[in-house]
């Protein structure tokens, strides 16, 4: 008897660009391509290109860069009414401001793109703001640099610094209290192995835990009153490793897994170490993750470096 060979069924493509529609109303301020082949791990890479590419032909979705790579947004459709009526130069400035994306930019950029003379850009820049098309913010990075970005988009890390800002001061005790839990957990979960008696292989590999289970114990403790990302978690985790109170592997993990990224999870563990570190590794510069960049001169420099000013004080 011949073998029946059953087909497997192929999604609608009208209905993977109404999920994804759903996806970005869910999301206001974008999703990734990862997002989306999380909700539908089923679906082939060629189907979601094809869904997403007719949704920007369409003007339904705008692409967008941000740090995390592509964004998908739903197209904002109020705003586009809200610039018809205005001239030329406005609409060449929004735009400018458009492209810019979340990292936002600073109007002397506005006027080398736009050859717009200052005060004229000055004088669009506030109209646009009282229309609530675009928005100043503040960069951590110069206290008295405004960039521009529209009024609805998330900023870059890079501007406001992320969770580890709050008005453009570093929070270091927070960063601190977020440090300690993190560790308190993989501590717990390597004592739960040891305690477990098993073989050591199993004993190694249960004292692992995902950056995924670190971040939602780290959410339900509700010690943040910022909304923390896997990423913040992992820039702590990375924190621990530079220190030497953590170690981090990295497996394979099966497409849509949560907490896996390209097909890959991060796990960690809390490790002890067999002799005390040398001197030359405890100072600052033993653990710069930027020592490579750091020369006199340069953004990076010791002579403006917060850490060893601080470690030489100590």
């Amino acid at each position: 008897m011949a073998e029946v060979k059953v087909k497997p069924e192929v999604p609608d493509p009208m209905d993977i660009e109404s999920r994804i529609l759903e996806l970005c109303h869910q999301f206001p301020h974008g999703i990734t391509d990862q997002v989306i082949q999380n909700d539908m791990p089923h679906m082939e890479a060629q189907q979601r290109a094809v869904a997403i590419n007719r949704l920007l032909s369409m003007g339904q979705l705008d692409l967008l860069r941000s740090s995390a790579g592509l964004l998908y947004r739903i197209k904002d459709s109020q705003n586009a009414s809200k610039m018809k009526g205005s001239d030329n130069q406005e609409k060449l400035v929004y735009q400018i401001i458009e492209d810019a994306g979340n990292k936002g930019i600073w109007s002397r950029d506005i006027r080398y793109k736009s050859n717009l003379p200052l005060t004229e850009i000055n004088k669009i820049l506030k109209n646009l703001e009282s229309k609530k098309l675009i928005k100043a913010v503040k960069s951590v990075a110069a206290s008295k640099k405004k960039v521009y970005m529209l009024y609805n988009l998330q900023p870059d890390r890079s501007v406001t610094g992320g969770a580890w800002y709050s008005d453009q001061d570093f929070e270091s005790e927070f960063v601190e209290v977020l440090n300690q839990q993190c560790f308190k957990f993989l501590q717990s979960k390597a004592e739960a192995a040891r305690d477990s008696k098993q073989n050591p292989m199993i004993q190694r590999n249960s004292s692992f835990a995902s950056s995924h289970e670190v971040w939602k114990y780290i959410c339900e403790l509700g010690i943040s009153k910022v909304e923390l990302s896997m990423e913040d978690i992992e820039t702590i985790l990375n924190t621990l490793i530079y220190d030497g109170k953590v170690e981090m592997t990295i497996i394979a993990a099966k497409e849509g897994t949560v907490g896996s990224v390209d097909g890959q999870m991060r796990l960690y563990r809390a490790v002890s170490p067999l002799i005390q570190p040398t001197g030359l590794v405890r100072t600052p510069c033993g653990l710069c993750p930027v020592f490579d960049d750091c020369h006199e001169g340069g953004e990076i420099s010791p002579s403006n470096c917060i850490y060893m000013t601080e470690w030489l004080e100590f």
